[in-house]
């Protein structure tokens, strides 16, 4: 069965709640209950009405914990179900292609977690199966609505540092460093698409674009320094193929100069911090970590005769979702705030036939970016984007 028809409004009628079915909500807890639970719980215009699991007990357990009144143990069926207009892909990167196109299949509007595919070609598939669907799509690149980051692109849109220059960017992974915990083992193996290239370097950078622009050519050096690494609690060693060190040089479209490190693990100096450097100033974005789309942030500026940097706060225009203010003060508000800051904005789209959010053709666009940084460590060449 097909979801009905958006957008689900007409000016004479109530808008109608979108019905969020999510594939891989867990009894367990991981990424799904920490971010999209909190957020569609508060808010308007959604229902959250279903889930499915790696088994029949998985979603039974989950729906009870949560109140999910339909609990799955396949994605075939809550695609099918005509009580699921919008399906949440949450589950590992290598298991996206499988459940996209099923919710594809069943014309159902996607929103799939970063990165959509694993590697840019499942990506170009995913794009292309969803233009053949002629459904709405989006894409978890929630940086792009976290408060501070709509900040800094309206200060350096207003001209606040004047002609962009340069840019540079020092950040830590907080994974990928000498100690793994037990469920994120398939993170270390680069053939599984999450890593830190794709997953916090990845929302960081779409980020950085939507700042300042796109970029038109890279030169990158990704190394693997810990080969070994040791599982949390055991000792035991695993092996780990994934970069843990990424230098990216590159230009971008505007001809600014782009400079970015990311490190693994967390630092005793510096876990984030991210400058841009113009004509007239100069703005500094400092953080707890490189995984911009949940860091904590604070966002300083100079510029003309100021010699010292001043904290600019971020004004209350950007926090514009207030069913979210509550979270203010807990502990993963940046997490469940930015997550939900997304959903609203695909509320509108999906409603109102906009186009705020990123979608599939999006996410192309930037695992285009990320194949490019590959092939340029590959061959030591600076490669066109």
């Amino acid at each position: 069965m097909t979801s009905r028809l958006f957008p689900l409004s007409s000016p004479a009628s109530p808008v109608s709640p979108v019905r969020v079915g999510i594939v891989g909500l867990s009894a367990r807890g991981g990424w799904a209950p920490r971010s999209h639970l909190p957020a569609l719980a508060r808010l308007e215009g959604y229902e959250l009405r279903a889930l499915s699991a790696s088994s029949e007990e998985s979603a039974r357990a989950a729906g009870e914990k949560y109140g999910v009144p339909l609990a799955f143990g396949s994605t075939e069926e809550l695609v099918r179900s005509d009580q699921v207009d919008l399906v949440v892909v949450s589950v590992r990167v290598p298991l996206h292609r499988q459940a996209v196109l099923a919710a594809l299949g069943a014309g159902k509007a996607v929103l799939s977690e970063w990165p959509l595919g694993n590697g840019l070609a499942e990506a170009e598939e995913l794009a292309a199966a969803a233009d053949r669907a002629g459904v709405r799509t989006f894409v978890g690149l929630q940086a792009r609505s976290a408060p501070a980051v709509r900040h800094v692109r309206g200060l350096v849109a207003d001209g606040y540092v004047g002609e962009v220059l340069s840019t540079s960017l020092v950040a830590s992974g907080r994974g990928w460093g000498p100690v793994s915990e037990p469920s994120g083992a398939y993170l270390l193996d680069e053939r599984n698409g999450a890593t830190m290239l794709t997953i916090p370097f990845g929302h960081t950078v779409d980020a950085l674009t939507m700042v300042l622009g796109e970029f038109t050519e890279v030169s990158a050096t990704l190394a693997t320094r810990r080969p070994v690494v040791r599982e949390a609690g055991t000792g035991r060693t695993a092996p780990m193929t994934a970069a843990d060190q990424i230098a990216v040089s590159g230009r971008l479209a505007s001809g600014a100069v782009v400079s970015a490190h990311f490190r693994s693990g967390l630092s005793r100096g510096t876990d984030f911090h991210w400058e841009i450097n113009g004509t007239e100033g100069d703005l500094v974005v400092t953080g707890d970590s490189g995984h911009l789309q949940q860091a904590a942030v604070t966002v300083r500026g100079g510029r003309g005769a100021e010699k010292a940097l001043t904290e600019l706060p971020v004004p209350v225009r950007h926090f514009d979702v207030p069913a979210l203010e509550e979270l203010r003060g807990h502990p993963s508000y940046e997490v469940a705030y930015n997550v939900g800051a997304q959903y609203a904005r695909i509320l509108a789209d999906l409603t109102e036939g906009t186009a705020h959010a990123p979608d599939f053709a999006h996410a192309v666009r930037r695992q285009r970016l990320l194949d490019a940084i590959g092939r340029s460590a590959a061959t030591g060449r600076r490669v066109e984007v």
